[in-house]
């Protein structure tokens, strides 16, 4: 159990520093939007960036949906 609450922890603490590499966020409002459930990360981006983020966030272990 201790080692599933680690895993999760560390991987919350790679999907932040992942968001805040790509926007302008401050450590505490990328922490709350990935805690969050469902959350608008970004507004205004083409297809072709929103897929990267969306690529790079999913590869981390995120589940993200592009609209």
């Amino acid at each position: 159990m201790v080692g599933s609450w680690l895993d999760r922890v560390r991987d919350k603490v790679v999907v932040v520093r992942e968001l805040r590499s790509f926007t302008d966020l401050g450590l505490k409002e990328a922490k709350a939007l990935v805690e969050k459930t469902l959350a608008i990360l970004m507004d205004g981006l083409s297809k072709e960036e929103g897929e990267k983020i969306v690529e790079n966030l999913k590869a981390l272990g995120a589940k993200d949906v592009l609209e």
